[in-house]
């Protein structure tokens, strides 16, 4: 029972307790004087009156208080469901919803934390049981230090140090430890880089297939930080390849859009991304296929990355279905003057 929770602020309700006290008493005292009782006696049953009714005016004052204590308390221990009933009007009742948007963001981040440690030792896990059994075997002479052998050694090493790496980057984004470097760059130049680094890298050593570039107009600029940017494109190309059919095609194009921002997009023919799917694969290790990600060296964190990127930059990036198949990544960022 809370009967001053609809009064707007604190003050309002202490001096509600104050003056009712007050005209509790003297009504206490006059009713005793009428009833011939004396003094003593009078003053007692005033008090323990004032102390009864300022009990129940001023629960509904100290309950949110004692609440928020225990919770805090069950919060320490690791408890973040905890929660303060907040019907009151005035400061406190402020202060309860306060503590229990505080307790929602904390559940959420200890979930998060959990969840990335589930998932970082479960994306370790893999590589490094496979690099183990790989040396155990050369160390015990099971199996010859064959090239084929070394080659699959490196794989794995190289598939730690890009987990390692895109953790380090995620941490400084979540952070907002990471600076960007804004600047206008011209697109075709950051495309077609972007596009000879794909061409040299392992996914498409394994995996070719025909890469274009097309930017329209040729001098094409947009602001931002280059070397982020040229992150972004090369996650979205990496992805584009490995889920490409063998001798697919990968189209890099970017335009310039009348509502004055600079569009990319990293289009493929591979089986594309399902409706539901197109938000969550910017989760960091959702992977549409995790079978084949972990077996192709994904790491589900690409394009995790590459959202928090381009959201930096006050960008958009989104998933588009490309007819008759395929998937279509479309970035858009502001444009210079």
């Amino acid at each position: 029972m809370r009967p001053l929770d609809r009064l707007g602020s604190i003050k309002v309700k202490l001096g509600v307790v104050v003056v009712a006290t007050v005209w509790g008493t003297m009504f206490v005292l006059l009713a005793g004087h009428r009833l011939g009782l004396s003094w003593g006696v009078r003053v007692a049953i005033a008090s323990a009156a004032s102390l009864i009714m300022v009990q129940v005016l001023a629960r509904g004052m100290t309950s949110p208080l004692r609440e928020m204590a225990s919770a805090a308390s069950a919060m320490a221990r690791g408890d973040y469901d905890r929660r303060v009933r907040a019907s009151s009007h005035d400061e406190v009742g402020e202060l309860a919803r306060a503590f229990n948007a505080m307790a929602t963001d904390l559940a959420d981040v200890d979930r998060m934390r959990r969840e990335l440690v589930a998932n970082v030792s479960h994306e370790l896990r893999t590589p490094l049981g496979a690099l183990q059994a790989l040396l155990e075997n050369l160390a015990d002479g099971v199996e010859p230090p064959a090239p084929a052998t070394l080659r699959t050694a490196l794989f794995q090493t190289e598939r730690l140090g890009r987990l390692v790496e895109q953790l380090l980057d995620l941490s400084k984004l979540e952070s907002g430890s990471l600076t960007l470097h804004e600047e206008p760059f011209p697109v075709r130049e950051l495309l077609e880089q972007a596009t000879r680094e794909c061409s040299l890298g392992e996914a498409f050593s394994s995996h070719p297939v025909w890469l274009k570039v097309s930017v329209q107009p040729g001098d094409l600029r947009a602001t931002g930080d280059p070397e982020r940017m040229h992150q972004v494109v090369a996650n979205l190309l990496e992805n584009a390849v490995r889920h490409s059919p063998a001798d697919g095609r990968v189209w890099l194009s970017a335009h310039a859009a009348t509502s004055g921002v600079t569009t990319i997009e990293v289009a493929d023919e591979g089986p594309g991304i399902p409706a539901g799917e197109r938000d969550r694969v910017f989760e960091r290790f959702h992977r549409v296929d995790a079978a084949r990600a972990a077996r192709d060296g994904g790491t589900g964190l690409g394009l995790a990355i590459a959202r928090w990127i381009v959201d930096a930059h006050g960008g958009t990036i989104r998933i588009r279905e490309r007819e008759p198949s395929g998937c279509r990544v479309v970035v858009e960022l502001p444009r210079t003057p």
